[in-house]
């Protein structure tokens, strides 16, 4: 087996993950290493923007505040403290980095989405926050010497030897290699593609929390989902995210008569909590026997749509929908998880030596429901803190003997994975999303126990090994989904 030896390996190269790699520079050598190209990740695709405290008429106190009331009574405070306040400071060391958001003269540009009280949404490029945030955390990872970048290299699984994490196996080129670290940070996103409905990218198989769980870390909160009210739905088109930073701006949801209805569901209407959107949705679906609703603009200033939203006007337009002048077809898709591997607030999590941030990571930040546009700002927050912990207390890794390791590769195929993964994607959908009861959940978790012979084996290919992660993963929200009997925030049970 190749064995490599570095201070700090970084698993994951969003937002969280890049922003601990800085950190973690200071104080020796980084590996960061992703399974595709550098910029593939859920931050790329980050359309509505970064909330943040920095507008004259908000204060942190208030986004503290907005993001507890999201959260549902679950959220864990000192961690929603850290956020609201630290979170100023790293938006403007990103500004100090080039980060170019949205100004009016010289001024910065603020907006509003649903649950947040204030304009505190900054966003770049219109509608595309992520993919600038990206850019400019990419440029600055390129200038720091100490930082080596693997792309196409896929995380198998930790190295964990008494209690204690010693960096992961990765598969690059077809060859298994373990890279022995002092200390290991997960970021490596979310679960989007255990649902059959997903605007995450084809990436988040949730890898992190099937390796974490495989490990013996502790994970939380994993019945927690967030779906998000508005993709695209359109034939032929992928589920793109239709921000929901178009509601704040004054866009209506109708249904598939054409009738406004989110005020018969909640007071706020349009602007109610994601949760809250996502199950009207739904249930005006069932009511009137279609697949999708609306999503109308065609009130608003043209050009100020083209304008504000550049990004979704045109994928709309290359599936022939002139959302200036035509009603967007939209339905919930599976968005954000809001578990994961539980950590405190310096990404510790309970294995020694590994540290875990961004959306892969159980802080408790968001309770029971996301307030919309805190990921972005999660993941510098949160990431830069575990960077900082690692470095804090690195792990010894001459206690493992290279000759000892084995990570066995199986020379036997997975039968049918295309099969096999659409199964554990519609089952997911169906039976455990949106709306979930007792009956459902136990299908559910039957039809997923009659795959575990998937969970059994590692192997050759990237993609046969992203089904594993996915039935595991799949397996643990059903757990937790069933556990937990009451319905709150996300976690909708009918019964």
């Amino acid at each position: 087996m190749i064995t490599e030896r570095v201070d700090f390996l970084v698993i994951g190269s969003g937002v969280a993950g890049l922003r601990a790699a800085f950190e973690a520079a200071e104080a020796g050598s980084v590996y960061v290493i992703t399974k595709d190209t550098l910029k593939e990740s859920s931050t790329e695709y980050a359309q509505g923007g970064v909330a943040v405290a920095l507008c004259d008429e908000d204060t942190i106190g208030i986004h503290f505040e907005d993001t507890i009331k999201a959260g549902d009574g679950l959220c864990a405070e000192e961690a929603v403290r850290v956020l609201v306040n630290e979170g100023p400071e790293r938006i403007m060391e990103l500004i100090s980095w080039g980060a170019e958001f949205d100004k009016s003269n010289s001024r910065l540009i603020f907006t509003l989405e649903a649950a947040h009280s204030r304009r505190r949404i900054l966003h770049a490029h219109g509608d595309s926050t992520g993919r600038e945030i990206e850019r400019v955390l990419i440029k600055k990872a390129m200038s720091i010497p100490r930082i080596k970048k693997y792309s196409f290299a896929y995380f198998l699984d930790l190295i964990v030897h008494d209690g204690r994490c010693y960096g992961a196996y990765m598969l690059r080129d077809g060859q298994v290699a373990a890279v022995l670290a002092g200390a290991t940070i997960l970021a490596t996103g979310g679960v989007g593609q255990v649902f059959s409905r997903t605007t995450n990218p084809l990436v988040a198989t949730g890898d992190g929390f099937a390796a974490a769980y495989r490990a013996g870390a502790e994970l939380s909160g994993m019945e927690f989902v967030q779906f998000h009210p508005t993709s695209l739905y359109a034939s032929g088109a992928p589920q793109f995210l239709i921000s929901e930073a178009l509601r704040g701006e004054g866009a209506v949801i109708r249904n598939i008569h054409k009738e406004r209805f989110m005020g018969l569901y909640h007071p706020d209407g349009e602007l109610a909590t994601r949760d809250v959107v996502a199950r009207a949705i739904v249930s005006e679906i069932f009511r009137t026997k279609s697949h999708h609703v609306y999503l109308d603009v065609t009130h608003l200033d043209k050009e100020y749509i083209k304008k504000r939203f550049p990004r979704i006007y045109k994928t709309c337009l290359s599936y022939d929908i002139d959302i200036t002048a035509e009603l967007i077809p939209v339905s919930p898709a599976a968005h954000y998880m809001m578990g994961g591997v539980k950590t405190d607030i310096d990404g510790r999590t309970n294995i020694e030596g590994l540290y875990a941030a961004g959306e892969v990571a159980c802080t408790g930040v968001h309770g029971a429901n996301r307030l919309a546009s805190n990921s972005l700002l999660e993941g510098l927050v949160f990431g830069a803190r575990a960077g900082k912990a690692a470095v804090r207390q690195p792990v010894d890794i001459q206690a493992i003997d290279p000759k000892n390791l084995c990570n066995d590769i199986s020379e036997t195929p997975l039968d049918n994975p295309d099969e096999i993964r659409s199964t554990i994607r519609r089952v997911m959908w169906e039976k455990a999303g949106i709306i979930r009861s007792a009956e459902s959940l136990n299908e559910a978790s039957e039809a997923l126990n009659s795959l575990e012979y998937v969970t059994r084996r590692t192997y050759p290919s990237r993609y046969e090994n992203e089904i594993k992660n996915i039935l595991q993963t799949a397996q643990l929200i059903v757990k937790s989904a069933t556990e937990r009997k009451t319905s709150i925030g996300a976690h909708y049970r009918s019964d």
